[in-house]
């Protein structure tokens, strides 16, 4: 990825890129800046569908489901696997990669049942069966029935980018397409047409899946070295030093009754509601802390039991709302009862590179507690 930028002239703090890793299963898009020394920030918050390159290959069998019918298929999945991949392996290589979009290149795809899945000839229908005899078993695909199989998915695959670029306030110098799908010519030819005007370079590297395998590995070396000292980081990698979050993380909070709220969440005067501390678009840095101040919300409390949740909402109210995802627990005890109500708790959410530290500390006798979270990037 260094190289590309230098080879673009876009080695330069402040440049904004790209990167659309088109996998089989997904494709995700991240934006991100390069910052001082050979850092890496993140611009927009990453996105992802499932829209990858076997999704084609489910629109062939979906043609042939058409021709055959779904029972004929269906059997062959259950019963002769190997064929089914072998037949969408040929698919593969005599039609899906090399389409490129240009009708005057296009070669008709012919899938001769009786040669690549001979175990559909018993499965289909006398009907059926009486049409692919007199096509010698042969089924010819077109210009039109490739292109019908792609475009749905490269449709899906546009707009992901296009809002990305929406959501990105600052001007996007590159654009680089990595995985495996982004070797086929129709997709780089279609997002090209798309984005040229607004993207000025448009690249996939020589090796794209490799990219994927190189750059996962420099992100985990620069991982162990930023671990030690973020910035002693070595000269020619990157480190990932800014990350847009992409949910809204908070802990349950019991708050004084007020009129206009629900009366039915009303518990002894109190209500329990969800307290954001990090809010879903907000860039953080590595080991980035936030803190909230808690005290018990009843003067007979022994301890605390925080429960963490996250959510996609930026203003969620409860935690028990559609949408909110429960991510751990932390519990502090609490000593000096006689002082009721007055007993201070810091609760800190410090986000590291692959894990959120949940710390309790009472702020009267320094004792704390800790729990390690998974953190979804």
């Amino acid at each position: 990825m260094e190289n590309s930028l230098k080879v673009n002239n876009l080695n330069t703090p402040g440049t904004t890129f790209m990167i659309v890793d088109c996998g089989g299963g997904t494709v995700d898009l991240t934006t991100r800046k390069l910052l001082e020394n050979k850092q890496l920030g993140e611009v927009t918050e990453r996105a992802g569908d499932f829209c990858g390159s076997t999704f084609i290959d489910k629109e062939f069998l979906n043609a042939l489901r058409k021709i055959l019918g779904d029972h004929a298929i269906n059997l062959l999945k259950d019963k002769h696997y190997g064929q089914m991949q072998y037949m969408i392996q040929d698919f593969s290589s005599h039609a899906k990669l090399p389409f490129t979009g240009d009708k005057s290149e296009f070669t008709s795809y012919e899938l001769d049942i009786e040669d690549v899945a001979p175990a559909l000839m018993d499965y289909v229908t006398e009907e059926v069966q009486e049409k692919m005899e007199e096509d010698d078993w042969m089924i010819v695909f077109e210009y039109e029935d490739i292109k019908s199989m792609f475009d749905p998915i490269i449709e899906r695959i546009i707009e992901m980018i296009q809002v990305q670029l929406n959501n990105n306030r600052q001007t996007c110098s590159a654009m680089f397409l990595v995985g495996g799908f982004s070797e086929s010519k129709y997709l780089q030819k279609r997002i090209k047409q798309k984005f040229q005007h607004r993207v000025k370079n448009i690249s996939v590297p020589i090796n794209p899946i490799a990219a994927i395998s190189r750059g996962a590995a420099l992100y985990g070396l620069s991982m162990i070295n930023s671990a030690s000292d973020l910035n002693r980081i070595s000269s020619h990698k990157f480190v990932i030093n800014e990350r847009v979050l992409k949910y809204t993380y908070g802990i349950n909070v019991y708050f004084e009754w007020k009129d206009g709220d629900p009366i039915e969440r009303r518990d002894n005067g109190r209500i329990l509601k969800f307290h954001s501390m990090a809010r879903r678009g907000t860039v953080v840095k590595p080991n980035q802390e936030f803190t909230s101040v808690v005290r018990p919300a009843f003067s007979y409390q022994d301890s605390l039991n925080f429960l963490i949740y996250y959510t996609t909402k930026y203003n969620p109210q409860y935690c028990d709302e559609e949408g909110m995802e429960f991510l751990g627990n932390l519990s502090i005890s609490l000593s000096d009862v006689h002082l009721g109500k007055n007993r201070r708790v810091s609760f800190t959410f410090k986000f590291g590179q692959m894990e959120i530290t949940a710390t309790a500390k009472n702020q009267l006798n320094g004792q704390n507690y800790q729990t390690t979270l998974k953190l979804d990037i």
